[in-house]
């Protein structure tokens, strides 16, 4: 097992958000390239900085982004540990390992006192590409506070996605954890029990979006996939006292026969690994496309083990396109695949409106 690595030259310093640089680079031989670096790892970069550069994914036509990374840059740069930082590794043992300061150091009495989330409704989505709808449909149904946790099944540096600075600066999210060796997000966890905690006692979230960056992996096998890990989410949620809801992965337009209607990866979290009583969000659809789906959720059984809730998920759709974010997943578009984004949106409307209808109790009850 080894990597490919180049050296390249940068010419050129492109988008940089939160935790990430993205660069062009010249790469001997290969042209110009796209890249990105997270300079909290390796130090600033500038134009016409020598890089040395992992070339793996790229070279492998795997779906991550399309970039190489850049591992070290040539001139020399020493710099000092933050003396009031964290002491919790991520990334651990890495050459790149990198301390963070956890909510568990930084909060720990506020998150020991807390006595769990209190109905707060947990979305545990499979896939990266579902959080702009799940979160679009949680605001306009209603949700105040929405906030993003992402776990360390996929992508680890948190700035790798471009998906959550488009969210965050539209108003869709209002904060982003990472968690587990998932590091670069506003605020850092050790687990995914102690990220929730922190979203409700720290954020204030009503609802509490939870999934992998991107780059989920997939073996074309039943247990071999990263989105299965949204089922033990689902568990967590309701062993804090959250309300967890599942959105379907459902695709018309994908090829593959696994993927077609519900995918064989929902099935699976919601059969075998969710072992909690989840809210399944059922995209509202026309025929014939509502009957496979429903078949299918009967054909498993699930109405005897979870809630299956119909929901209608154009007007997450609709927020997301007054607010000018486009997204894709596998590459498809909106217009390629509605039916997958409506599932998400679907179950973001859910969430919403649990979310609403808490605090109208609670207003209730305090009036």
């Amino acid at each position: 097992m080894k990597i490919r690595l180049r050296t390249g030259r940068v010419t050129a310093l492109g988008v940089r958000r939160l935790g990430a640089l993205e660069l062009t680079v010249e790469i001997d031989g290969e042209g110009e390239a796209q890249a990105i670096a997270y300079p909290d790892l390796v130090g600033d970069v500038e134009v016409d900085d020598e890089v040395l550069l992992n070339t793996s994914a790229v070279a492998l036509e795997l779906g991550t982004g399309g970039l190489h990374l850049v591992i070290a840059i040539g001139r020399l740069q020493t710099s000092e540990l933050d003396p009031k930082g964290g002491h919790v590794m991520k990334a651990r043992y890495t050459p790149l390992q990198v301390p963070a300061h956890s909510v568990e150091e930084t909060d720990r009495d506020v998150l020991e006192a807390s006595s769990g989330l209190g109905g707060t409704p947990v979305v545990a989505a499979p896939l990266h590409s579902m959080i702009a709808h799940i979160a679009a449909g949680a605001k306009v149904a209603g949700a105040e506070r929405v906030i993003y946790v992402m776990t360390d099944g996929a992508s680890l540096p948190g700035g790798f996605s471009r998906l959550v600075p488009s969210l965050r600066d539209a108003g869709m999210l209002d904060g982003f954890i990472t968690c587990g060796q998932a590091f670069g997000g506003e605020r850092e966890a050790v687990t995914v029990w102690t990220a929730m905690l922190a979203a409700k006692e720290l954020l204030g979230a009503d609802v509490i979006v939870v999934a992998d960056g991107p780059g989920n992996l997939g073996t074309d096998t039943r247990w071999g996939s990263s989105a299965l890990g949204s089922g033990n989410v689902l568990n967590a949620a309701e062993a804090l006292g959250g309300r967890p809801i599942a959105p379907l992965r459902v695709s018309f337009a994908d090829p593959r026969p696994r993927h077609q209607g519900v995918s064989h990866h929902s099935i699976t979290i919601l059969s075998d690994v969710c072992t909690a009583q989840a809210n399944v969000a059922v995209p509202t659809l026309e025929a014939p496309e509502r009957q496979q789906v429903w078949q299918s959720l009967r054909a498993a059984q699930l109405e005897r083990k979870h809630r299956l809730i119909e929901v209608l998920g154009w007007p997450a759709v609709h927020h997301l396109e007054e607010a000018g974010i486009q997204v894709t997943s596998m590459g498809r578009s909106l217009e390629d695949d509605p039916i997958y984004f409506l599932a998400a949106g679907g179950a973001g409307i859910l969430a919403g409106r649990m979310a609403a209808g808490s605090r109208a109790w609670q207003n209730q009850i305090e009036d």
